[in-house]
């Protein structure tokens, strides 16, 4: 049995003409089934999101008390804001202007600053819009502040529960959010949704803990729905683009851009200035390297190192920069027992002829510590289950740059540079491999300065562009719709 279809051909470059085709009674049969069993599929997955979000909602509502006690605990730690911790219960602390607003929201000091770059440009091309911007994190904020203009609001973050979210939403009344790398909250993210506010995620990434937590056969539905929510994604990488696909985001509003944390801004003050080339002098005649973004435990892969360089050059200095400001008093005083020489930037101690080891124990310096040493080992690194830091950062210094090999999602920026020049950034297994690299560079300066130049080469031509780009797909794709 068979069915005969009509269809309009077109012949000519304006006419058509009508022609017959013979189609197998059974492909329509097969191919009507095939559709309504995608289309109950689409209904049984939307039920089911529908379902674990009513469960989350539930549980983030029942759970408020419990999160407030929770923000008074870390309050009294010193982890909140001492006068504006009630901000995260969606309590503003500043007026809202009258007018057209854009928030933007990063989690904590990296995305914050990489956000910084498209504040500028947004500010720039569109001086009449209202910019609110966001962080969760104390450290974030006490560096932030002073980096950004002084046009932008700057608030702590909801926690994402009902009350909180719909307190802030309800005071702020965005146009449009523009959320940075990873920050997908379900009632944030559903009640913008509800309201009618357009929804952007710049710079996206998801860890491979994440991605596997979210494509769990109970959550894949929720983040599915959730993506479904964006009007625009663009991912940092091709490989986050793949693993968002994977998530069910649809197509067609994944965009490419370039990474953001590419674009590394110079913000020093004069006061810092000064405090950098005094430490540059205070290095002078002395070799040097530096640790940054340290965690707990690969003190002791650094410290090894520092050991065994130490007996070959005598008048080296390691300058150890751990990712929590406290760990490096930690790591301070543990060394001062032991009878090391080792200076606290905290304290302002002066590097002395037998200091060996400087430890800076102080917030939103990296940058620019960066510029007195040849050298940059980036921590997050050496140990299971790290996902590795930024290390454009050092090489937009000019650092020769090393990490280790527990770098997540880093692993895309690594790749791209070493795609350009296989010396702009050497990955080592471990402690050994270290020392060797190590012991390389500081016998051979042709090598280090090989090392030095590639990278800040590789730097220059990742970052070409970049915030242009997002800047124009913010305009073209989020801001013309939310604003009109």
């Amino acid at each position: 049995m068979s069915l005969r279809l009509s269809l309009l051909c077109r012949t000519g470059p304006w006419a058509f003409q009508s022609r017959s085709i013979v189609v197998p009674f059974r492909f329509v049969c097969v191919k009507t089934r095939q559709q309504n069993q995608t289309s109950e599929d689409t209904e049984m997955a939307a039920t089911k999101a529908t379902l674990v979000y009513t469960i989350y909602r539930a549980l983030s509502y029942g759970l408020s008390p419990l999160l407030y006690l929770h923000l008074r605990w870390r309050k009294i730690l010193g982890l909140e804001h001492q006068l504006r911790w009630p901000e995260r219960l969606g309590r503003a602390s500043l007026p809202r202007p009258p007018g057209q607003l854009l928030w933007f929201h990063a989690v904590s000091l990296g995305e914050g600053v990489a956000a910084i770059p498209v504040i500028k440009e947004c500010i720039r091309k569109k001086p009449e819009l209202n910019i609110l911007m966001t962080t969760t994190t104390a450290s974030a904020f006490e560096v932030i502040k002073n980096r950004l203009p002084c046009e932008v609001i700057y608030q702590f973050a909801p926690i994402d529960t009902p009350n909180a979210v719909d307190a802030f939403l309800g005071y702020w009344k965005p146009n449009a959010i523009v959320l940075v790398e990873s920050e997908l909250w379900p009632n944030l993210i559903m009640d913008a949704s509800r309201k009618g506010i357009t929804l952007a995620l710049i710079n996206a990434r998801m860890s491979t803990k994440s991605f596997k937590r979210w494509s769990r056969p109970w959550l894949l539905p929720l983040i599915s729905l959730m993506l479904s929510k964006f009007s625009m994604i663009i991912p940092l990488s091709t490989m986050q683009a793949v693993n968002f696909q994977l998530l069910l985001a649809p197509p067609s509003i994944i965009k490419s851009s370039g990474d953001l944390k590419f674009v590394v801004e110079e913000f020093v003050s004069e006061e810092e200035m000064r405090s950098i080339e005094d430490l540059k002098v205070q290095l002078a005649c002395r070799k040097v390297w530096m640790a940054s973004s340290i965690h707990k435990g690969e003190e002791e892969v650094i410290l090894a190192v520092h050991e065994v360089l130490i007996q070959e050059h005598p008048d080296l200095v390691t300058i150890i920069v751990p990712r929590y400001t406290h760990h490096g008093q930690q790591i301070g005083h543990k060394l001062q027992k032991e009878g090391q020489y080792v200076a606290l930037r905290s304290q302002g101690h002066k590097i002395t002829p037998g200091t060996n080891i400087y430890v800076v124990d102080t917030l939103g310096e990296l940058r620019h510590l960066y510029r007195i040493t040849p050298i940059a080992v980036i921590g997050g690194s050496f140990l299971p289950g790290f996902t590795g830091h930024n290390i454009s950062e050092a090489a937009a210094a000019g650092c020769a740059v090393l990490t280790g090999q527990h770098v997540g999602h880093f692993s895309s920026m690594i790749s791209e540079m070493q795609q350009l020049n296989p010396l702009s950034v050497l990955q080592v297994s471990g402690q050994v491999e270290l020392q060797e690299a190590l012991e390389v560079v500081f016998r051979d300066k042709k090598v280090l300065e090989a090392r030095r130049e590639a990278a800040k080469q590789a730097y220059h031509c990742l970052s070409r562009g970049t915030v242009t780009r997002v800047w124009n797909l913010l305009d073209s794709q989020l801001l013309k719709h939310a604003l009109s």
